[in-house]
Order: structure tokens, then C-alpha cells, then sequence
């Protein structure tokens, strides 16, 4: 059974269509938030996590939440690697850009077409938070140039002796990489851009604005348009009744406020149905209370719910 399993998962692996790295899954169906797989890849000779991640497209500590003991730098070889690809999709009307901070994912809905993609982000590091908002693109801008803000010149000078200019010319060293989305949140700091590095996807790293892989932001300029609905949004615990009768949970990290918080146990009550539902049986709580101590950030299912007659 256990080998029939890895095989189609193997398989799925396959099913998801990858244009250009954005990785679409299927619209989802009426009352079900379940959506993708989580296939297994096999360890080559050499590789580490953030390459896998990069092949597959998840952001790096999503994969590093879902291989606990998996050594990040050197995975040992022909051993398995599951692929965090199964998830629940946020409590959110399905149409744009949806951008969970705890699990570093950016959501693009697009709801004439019933398409939806789903890509790893970065977002800003403690201290640097990026906001909640609802907000729209108002501007788009291809090979960008980079106006520093007074506070990241001083940071820079501080931190790393680097004098930067007023501007920063589009180019190979300009932290934005070729496409940026300016949001229209505030004064218009915020973007959704490229970047530059070679890591930094699933992580929080930025100073305050999203960050994405360079393939993945080109594709998501050239499908979006400038007043593009946006929602920045922070669900470290997502639940799902699915009408197969199976309940669901998935918990991520929750966002430190400062560093003494970092590794903070996640500490949040259920909502009503929920709750109700775990009360009825002292192995759905115990289940439940593990699932936010873990914080594997990929579905788990904690039980059945019981179906009326006419639900099934």
C-alpha cells in the first residue's frame, strides 16, 4: 500500500500544469478548500532543499516544515523529500491576488477564466513587517529602477558598509529584479517584484515588499492588470469540512512580532464549528492541539464529520 501510494505521488507530481513556473491547480469545486497533492521526490547526489524547491516551485521553509530531521544542505541521497503541494485555500472570495504572510504564499485567482495558480513568496523580515491590506496594482513597471528610502540607505551603511545611490539603475545588481507591481497601499512603497539573489523564496527577508522567483513575477506582470484587486492577509491556521465528510487542518508558523517571539508555539481558538466539532470527541481535540504544535503547514486530516442523509 505504502509503495502504491508513493507511486501516485510520483505521478501527480506530473499533473500540475507548470507554465513558465506558475503552477496552476484546478479551480476548486463548491464547499471544498482541498486542492493538489503532495508528490515525493527522490534525492539526487548533491542536492540540497533549496534546489529541490526551486524545481518544484514551493517557497524553502515550506519544504523545510514538511521534512522535519531532512538536513537542508545535505539530504542524503535516495531518500524521500515530500513536496508540499496539498494545501487548503484561505478563507477569501477567489478572485486576484491573495497573499497569505504566514504561509508565504501569493495566491492569483483569476475568476472569469476559473484559473487559479499558486506561487512561494517572500515577505519582510521582523522588524520590516509586511502589512495586512486590501488594496489594488497601480502601477506596473518593467526593468525598474530602485529609489531607496533614507531608512535602507542607513541600514545599509550600517549594516554592511555599502553606500547605496538615489537610484539604483534597472540592471543585474538592482534588488527588484526585471518586473515590479507597485501597490496602491499607503504612499505606494509597497510592490510585488523580482529579485536579484538566488534565495530568499519562502523566507522572511525582505524589507517589507513580496518578493518572487524571477520567472514567476514575469509571468504574473504579463497576466495581471494595473487596478488588479490585492488582499495581504495573515491565516497561520486554515480548516476545512470537505463534503467527502473528512475535516482538515493546516498550521503554519505564526509571524514573530520581534526575535524573542521566533519559534513561538502558535496559541489561537478554533472558530465556532470547529470547536463544536471537537468537543464531540476528545480524539479530534488531541489531534487538533498536535497539528498546531507541529506546524507542518501542509493538511492534515483530524477525522470525519457526521453527513445528514441528504449531504451524502
Amino acid at each position: 500500500m505504502k509503495s502504491f501510494r508513493l507511486t501516485l505521488a510520483l505521478i501527480f507530481s506530473a499533473l500540475l500544469v507548470n507554465n513558465a513556473q506558475a503552477t496552476q491547480y484546478a479551480w476548486p469545486e463548491a464547499d471544498t478548500r482541498l486542492v493538489g497533492e503532495n508528490p515525493v521526490h527522490v534525492v539526487q547526489q548533491g542536492e540540497h532543499l533549496e534546489k529541490i524547491a526551486k524545481q518544484y516551485n514551493v517557497g524553502f521553509l515550506a519544504l523545510l516544515s514538511a521534512n522535519p530531521g531532512v538536513d537542508p544542505y545535505l539530504p542524503k541521497a535516495g531518500s524521500f523529500v515530500t513536496i508540499p503541494q496539498q494545501l487548503l485555500l484561505p478563507e477569501v472570495d477567489y478572485d486576484g491576488i491573495v497573499i497569505n504572510l504566514a504561509e508565504l504564499r501569493l495566491y492569483y485567482f483569476d475568476k472569469a477564466a476559473k484559473e487559479m495558480y499558486i506561487f512561494p513568496i517572500g515577505i519582510g523580515r521582523i522588524g520590516r513587517d509586511t502589512p495586512i491590506m486590501t488594496t489594488k496594482i497601480s502601477q506596473k513597471r518593467e526593468n525598474p529602477t530602485w529609489t531607496p528610502p533614507q531608512s535602507i540607505r542607513k541600514e545599509y551603511l550600517e549594516t554592511k558598509n555599502i553606500v547605496l545611490p538615489d537610484v539604483v539603475p534597472a540592471g543585474p545588481e538592482n534588488p527588484l529584479g526585471l518586473h515590479a507591481l507597485r501597490l496602491a497601499y499607503g504612499t505606494g512603497t509597497y510592490l510585488i517584484h523580482g529579485t536579484n539573489k538566488d534565495f530568499g523564496i519562502g523566507l522572511r527577508v525582505s524589507s517589507g515588499c513580496i518578493r518572487m522567483r524571477p520567472a514567476d513575477i514575469a509571468w504574473l506582470f504579463n497576466r495581471v492588470r494595473v487596478g488588479e484587486k490585492v488582499r495581504v492577509i495573515n491565516q497561520p491556521v486554515k480548516t476545512s469540512f470537505e463534503p467527502d465528510g473528512a475535516v482538515y487542518v493546516e498550521v503554519h508558523r505564526p509571524l514573530s512580532a520581534d526575535e524573542s517571539q521566533a519559534g513561538q508555539r502558535l496559541l489561537t481558538q478554533p472558530d465556532a464549528r470547529v470547536s463544536t466539532w471537537l468537543t464531540s470527541n476528545h480524539m479530534n481535540e488531541r489531534r487538533y492541539r498536535a497539528a498546531l504544535a507541529i506546524q507542518s503547514g501542509m493538511p492534515i486530516e483530524m477525522g470525519q464529520q457526521i453527513l445528514a442523509d441528504n449531504d451524502i
